[in-house]
């Protein structure tokens, strides 16, 4: 793009700015937004005070003032020009601080505190706690450190390094002096939010009164201690639920103004709040979008990437990259506060530990979190996007894309993340390209706007991304999508007194509101896009913009830090993964003709497709108006007569960029299959299932997935999944009829509902490695937790913990085991689990011990025996296959007496000593017979670990024995009937625990295959 063409932009910018912020000066100041389309202020609601929608924003404050002051400091470094924008820019910010000054005082407790509207910010509002966070608090704070020059203005230099701004002020050209009036009335009004943070969960309440705190929460400890006059009371209870954006995203801030004051109240509390947050991820990784500030339970089981969930993973990043530099903050708490009353909600709490205080514990939390998205809600089917699922299962449970979503490829680009931040970049700018502005909501499965929520307030979460990539891989692609936001805006959002969002996108039809967030952050990004040389595009230090657009910098200089000596031993390591990113990616080679590498990926039309773009007529195509923008810069007015479908996007981008050569990939789909079983009443032990939980083949295991009691009726849909998602091809079920799954979620199914199975798309093929071992122990006798799990009564369903993996003793087999016993003790008689008489206590009780079976020339196959009964099932029989057992030690030092193989059925021996061929050897011959020997079972100790990063598929802590020479007797003859051999786990524990055995049997293994491949989340019990 050309310098004149880009300078043009940037301009038109600018006055996009004023145009809506000398309007608002003029109407609405010192009201909170403006009405653009009435040219009326817009302020709270009076009448009705829980019109949250409304209210939460508005404070009864000068919020876009506030909001607007950083963006006036970015301007205020615009190049030279005709207009004096940057001067211009300088003055206004100056003079807007001054502004606020006069209505609301300096920040001081005598005379001068006291503003026209107040003192600071006691006002009779009651405000949502997040949302006057990023743009009160934020954008107070940001404009200070423009003030003082600690974030850079052109031509603005206050001289006041290491000096205390309050003893010596700025003087400005306006005749106002600087000391520091913003950062005072900072911290007032974020003193006025900290009885929020009064809860047991350390989650701040979603609401707090400004003047009155929080009375209205019935269960804070403040409650009682704030007294109210009868009219001020609340009747009704006041609801509890924040999200975790809400009580998430306020480290950048309060840390901020804590490292600016030394007050360490709120930096301590924001990173409760996150780490509050943080601690109730489920168990694949994902967080809700709502939570209970007082009981800390999730509201709802949705997760996502977008409405109330989006800027935690924001400021999870963005906090270490503010604070990486910086010494951890002061842990100590002083008696008395700098500044007020010492109003501290961290008394309730232990302090924070330095692994909770440092920057590496949130780039830890990051990576994690990308995963957990990475693994369960991106998908890259036709072209990657992020879909809503399940916070504890992962399945997919809403199919649309949100507006607020867009800002997530921004964030990948400042994480590293390039490529998934560029191909996912994509779909928001065909979006764009399509309606000429994001819809709130757009469903990607219907390929129409989702329910009806297609506004577009003038969010800025697509251009902030926009601005990222740009900085990025300076690729002049995202300089013509910023050209049409821009074109768009001006085209369909303009007013005469200001700037208005869309109520519904596909109509144009206008919103009368203006959000301070259009000139805080749509106008600023936009701004920045366009002024590649800007100081704050250059500059070489830890700022960050917040999730209201205001940049914030913590100063080397400030106070509140402790000095620290080095420690002798770290407390906390930097963070490193080998899989996660950790540098900065080079960006795309530009093509040196076309010039633009985004334009040249092969997925560029993916995106459109998806969209259904070439669906959509283009209104920008007549007379090839964007050659003609782009040879003479023309402003002329576009015709709205569409002459072609769209092609190519953004329609801002001229045809010279696209490659001569390019190619089009072929959009990702992928292989599925479908299996339906026919109806079959008769078929067994649905019956007894069936009368527990009301006829239903299907039952939830927590959020370990799903078992199948019958596959009577059901339909199975698979796909097929590839390296490197898995380490050879597979099929994965998808979804049980319309039960769809999640990406790790498992199903179940025990061996004997696959007993009479015969289809050739869906057949158990027994596992030739892995067996299990049962042992039966008489009842009365005590039996030690070996690390085993034993098939005592279990409780009921109902009442069943949620298996939590991490905390598995011997992983997936102790997990393997605990779902065998909850999944099988569902389907057992309803005799046994329900009705007024209890069920008899067993005689026996059973153990199952998983084993693996060798490899090599010496192997022997397993006995022919009859399959041991499920104990969960059956647990009193007689009697197992085997009952006399020998146990031989290490069976090393010489040959066993005749009768161990003779009268024995089988013989335990312990590991070490000698190789496995040699055990075997010491073993006497003998004639074939059922009393005589079938097996040798050879106990591992817990210390025969594998190597490194070693582990078999179900987390067994030992590889599979070696019998690397044909079986022979002690004296060298090789043996005719050679000796069933496995090997299990446990050591001493295990070795012991045989010898309490009254019996043993053998249940096989098995797995599904469907057309040739393994279904691999197919668990067969």
């Amino acid at each position: 793009m050309r310098p004149s063409r880009i300078a043009e932009l940037r301009q038109d910018t600018v006055d996009m700015f004023y145009h809506g912020f000398n309007n608002y000066m003029n109407i609405a100041f010192p009201e909170d937004e403006l009405r653009p389309v009435s040219c009326i202020p817009l302020t709270r609601d009076p009448i009705n005070p829980r019109n949250v929608e409304l209210n939460d924003v508005l404070g009864n404050y000068s919020l876009t003032l506030i909001d607007s002051l950083s963006t006036l400091a970015i301007l205020a470094s615009a190049p030279p020009d005709s207009r004096d924008t940057g001067p211009k820019a300088l003055r206004d910010f100056q003079e807007g601080v001054a502004a606020l000054v006069v209505q609301y005082g300096d920040g001081r407790h005598g005379p001068t505190g006291q503003g026209a509207r107040g003192r600071g910010f006691d006002v009779d509002s009651k405000v949502q706690v997040f949302e006057t966070v990023i743009r009160g608090v934020g954008g107070l704070l940001s404009a200070h450190l423009f003030a003082v020059g600690e974030l850079p203005i052109s031509g603005y230099d206050p001289q006041r390094t290491n000096i205390d701004v309050e003893q010596h002020p700025i003087a400005w050209p306006n005749g106002f002096k600087y000391d520091g009036q913003l950062l005072r009335l900072a911290l007032d009004l974020a003193q006025r939010l900290l009885p929020a943070f009064y809860t047991q969960t350390g989650m701040p309440y979603p609401r707090v009164n400004l003047r009155h705190g929080i009375p209205f929460y019935l269960n804070s400890p403040l409650h009682n201690n704030i007294s109210l006059d009868p009219d001020q009371a609340q009747d009704t209870a006041e609801i509890t639920e924040t999200c975790s954006a809400g009580a998430g995203s306020l480290v950048l801030e309060f840390t901020v103004l804590s490292r600016l004051t030394g007050d360490t109240r709120f930096e301590q509390a924001a990173k409760r709040a996150f780490w509050a947050v943080w601690s109730r991820r489920s168990n694949i990784g994902l967080i809700g979008a709502g939570v209970d500030a007082e009981a800390g339970h999730w509201i709802g089981g949705f997760s996502g990437i977008g409405a109330g969930i989006d800027s935690f993973f924001e400021y999870a990043l963005k906090t270490h990259i503010l604070l990486s530099g910086h010494e951890l903050p002061n842990l100590t708490i002083p008696h008395t506060a700098p500044y007020g009353s010492w109003l501290d909600p961290n008394q309730l709490y232990q302090p924070l530990s330095e692994q909770d205080n440092s920057p590496d514990s949130f780039l830890d939390a990051w990576h994690h979190a990308h995963a957990a998205i990475k693994r369960h809600l991106y998908s890259g089917v036709h072209h990657p996007h992020y879909v809503n699922a399940h916070i504890s299962t992962g399945s997919p449970q809403a199919y649309w894309i949100d507006s607020l979503g867009a800002y997530y490829s921004g964030l990948l680009a400042l994480a590293g993340e390039l490529d998934e931040a560029i191909e996912t970049h994509l779909l928001y700018t065909a979006l764009w390209t399509r309606y000429s502005a994001l819809p709130e909501r757009w469903s990607v499965r219907d390929g129409t706007v989702e329910g009806g929520l297609g506004w577009w307030p003038g969010r800025p979460e697509f251009i902030e991304s926009t601005y990222h990539l740009y900085r990025a891989t300076r690729d002049p692609w995202y300089l013509y999508s910023g050209e049409m936001v821009l074109r768009d805006i001006i085209r369909r959002c303009r007013t005469e007194c200001g700037w208005s969002g869309l109520q519904d996108v596909r109509t144009g039809e206008m919103s009368d509101r203006m959000e301070s967030f259009f000139l805080g952050e749509t106008a600023k990004y936009l701004y920045l896009l366009f002024d590649s040389e800007h100081p704050l595009n250059n500059l070489d230090a830890a700022y960050v913009f917040t999730t209201e657009g205001h940049p914030l910098i913590i100063p080397h200089k400030n106070v509140g830090q402790r000095p620290r000596k080095p420690p002798v031993e770290k407390a906390v390591q930097p963070h490193y993964k080998d899989n996660f990113t950790n540098t900065c990616p080079v960006p795309p080679v530009l093509p040196p003709l076309s010039g633009s590498a985004t334009a040249a990926r092969p997925d560029l039309y993916n995106a459109a497709t998806l969209i259904r773009l070439h669906q959509v007529p283009n209104i920008h195509s007549d007379s090839d108006i964007t050659a003609q923008l782009e040879q003479s810069g023309s402003r002329e007015k576009q015709a709205n007569k569409p002459r072609e479908n769209h092609t190519y996007f953004p329609w801002t981008l001229p045809p010279s960029m696209l490659p001569s050569d390019g190619v089009c990939s072929v959009s990702k789909q992928v292989h599925t299959s479908v299996i339906e079983f026919p109806s079959n009443t008769q078929q067994s032990v649905g019956s007894a299932f069936n009368l527990m939980f009301g006829g239903h083949n299907l039952v939830r295991m927590g959020s370990e997935g799903i078992a199948i009691n019958s596959l009577s009726g059901l339909k199975l849909a698979l796909v097929m999944e590839e390296p490197p998602e898995t380490s050879e091809r597979a099929w994965r079920i998808s979804s049980i009829g319309n039960l769809v799954l999640g990406r790790d979620e498992k199903v179940f199914i025990t061996r004997d509902v696959l007993a009479d199975i015969a289809d050739p798309l869906f057949h158990r093929v027994r596992d030739s490695v892995l067996v299990d071992i049962l042992l039966q122990t008489k009842a009365r006798e005590p039996v030690q937790d070996h690390n085993l799990t034993s098939a005592v009564p279990e409780p009921s369903l109902e009442s069943q913990p949620t298996i939590d993996i991490q905390e598995a003793s011997l992983s997936a087999t102790n997990l393997f085991n605990s779902l065998l016993h909850q999944i099988t003790s569902a389907l057992r008689e309803p005799a046994t689990t329900v009705g007024p008489e209890p069920a008899p206590k067993p005689d026996y009780l059973y153990t199952e011990m998983p084993a693996i079976t060798p490899v090599g020339v010496g192997v022997a196959p397993l006995p022919d025996v009859r399959e041991a009964p499920n104990p969960h099932r059956n647990p009193q029989v007689e009697s197992l296959s085997w009952k006399l057992i020998y146990f031989a030690d290490q069976a090393c030092e010489a040959k066993l007496p005749d009768i161990a193989a003779k009268n024995h059925h089988v013989i335990v021996m312990r590991r070490g000593g000698c190789s496995f061929s040699e055990k075997l050897a010491n073993i006497p011959s003998f004639a074939p017979h059922r009393n005589a020997l079938q097996l040798v079972i050879v106990v591992s100790d817990d210390r025969d670990a594998l190597s490194e990063g070693e582990e078999d598929t179900w987390g067994f802590n030992f590889i599979r024995p070696l019998l690397d020479e044909p079986q022979r007797t002690r004296a060298g003859v090789t043996r005719h009937h050679p000796i069933s051999m496995l090997m299990v786990g446990g050591g001493e524990d295990a070795y012991e625990l045989l010898k309490t055995a009254k019996s043993l049997g053998l249940r096989r293994r098995y797995h599904v295959e469907s057309q040739g491949l393994n279904i691999n989340n197919l668990v067969v019990l």
